[in-house]
């Protein structure tokens, strides 16, 4: 049995790419690595890799992480800046016994030294989301920090291996060296072979509150079904907060067991995921959250799909 799912369905084509080596007997690892790069690299997906959205200071700080479900071994980089592919960058730091996780000027020092290919990951495309969200913040009663895409994939292989990772640029406006629940074991992702894996996307601190993706691995390995797991840990996180304080952030996640069996849960409207295994075809769902905290998953039409790429991909002008 082999499968994948991943967040948004900007993940597409990457994970299509990846299936098509799964099949072959490709390793989960090699697989992961494989779809998210197809993000970073693909520059009209403006909240990963490159053409990612800036900072407050125009700057593209990048977190990724990788983490093997069988060792339980992980890296992870955080505010990395000019390095073309984070995701590679924290699947070779979980080879290492220490040093897992390295931020800023150290990130970018180890994945130069490495000779991980240097690139200027700011986009003019980038540059013009930002001068614009420059003007209308002057005017309009904009919230700063928004587009958090981050794309987050699982992935089990035929010899039962599995593997999560994750790639973001944060969210948009965030402050310099602000990094989220992305590259952080346990909050946006986490796997165990033995049980399954989950990845989480959405507004980070809030993410990181629930410590969600343990969550909905710990919930699986009580027996839970991968849907279930992902419904219950959404609706009791996105509760609490509301109690806690009046309100809750975006929070969105995916989940794949041991056995190939999959599930997502949101709170928002708009959220999409990838999907494949040994039984089921590449198929792209979007997610409609009911009343009572269940989902209900709707095959994407071409209509949609193709209109997705064209809203991300249109002509920009400067206000």
């Amino acid at each position: 049995m082999w499968g994948m799912i991943a967040t948004w369905r900007m993940a597409l084509e990457g994970v299509q790419e990846a299936v098509q080596s799964l099949e072959q007997q490709a390793s989960s690892g090699d697989a992961i690595e494989v779809a998210i790069k197809a993000v970073e690299d693909f520059p009209y997906y403006k909240s990963v890799g490159y053409g990612g959205l800036p900072n407050e200071v125009m700057e593209v700080e990048l977190d990724a992480a990788y983490m093997d479900g069988t060792t339980l071994d992980f890296g992870a980089v955080c505010a990395i800046q000019d390095v073309a592919n984070p995701i590679s960058v924290a699947r070779q730091l979980s080879l290492q016994s220490v040093n897992n996780v390295l931020v800023g000027i150290g990130a970018q020092a180890y994945a130069q030294k490495q000779g991980f290919e240097q690139k200027n990951m700011l986009t003019d495309r980038a540059k013009i989301h930002y001068h614009n969200r420059v003007k209308d913040l002057q005017t309009e009663s904009l919230v700063p920090y928004a587009g958090h895409d981050t794309v987050g994939m699982v992935s089990l292989d035929t010899t039962g291996k599995m593997v999560a990772g994750t790639s973001t640029s944060g969210l948009f406006m965030k402050k310099r060296g602000r990094v989220g629940d992305s590259p952080f074991i346990g909050s946006g992702l986490y796997v165990d072979s033995t049980v399954g894996g989950a990845t989480a996307t959405g507004l980070g601190e809030d993410l990181m509150k629930g410590i969600i993706s343990y969550e909905i691995v710990r919930l699986m390995e009580q027996g839970m079904h991968p849907q279930q797991a992902c419904e219950i840990a959404v609706k009791n996180l996105s509760q609490k907060l509301i109690q806690r304080r009046g309100n809750a952030g975006d929070l969105s996640v995916v989940a794949m067991n041991h056995k190939g069996e999959w599930g997502a849960a949101t709170n928002i409207t708009n959220f999409s995921f990838v999907v494949a295994t040994e039984k089921e075809s590449l198929t792209v769902y979007r997610v409609h959250p009911q009343e009572d905290g269940t989902m209900i998953h709707e095959k994407a039409t071409q209509e949609w799909l193709d209109e997705y790429l064209r809203e991300r991909m249109k002509p920009l002008e400067v206000k």
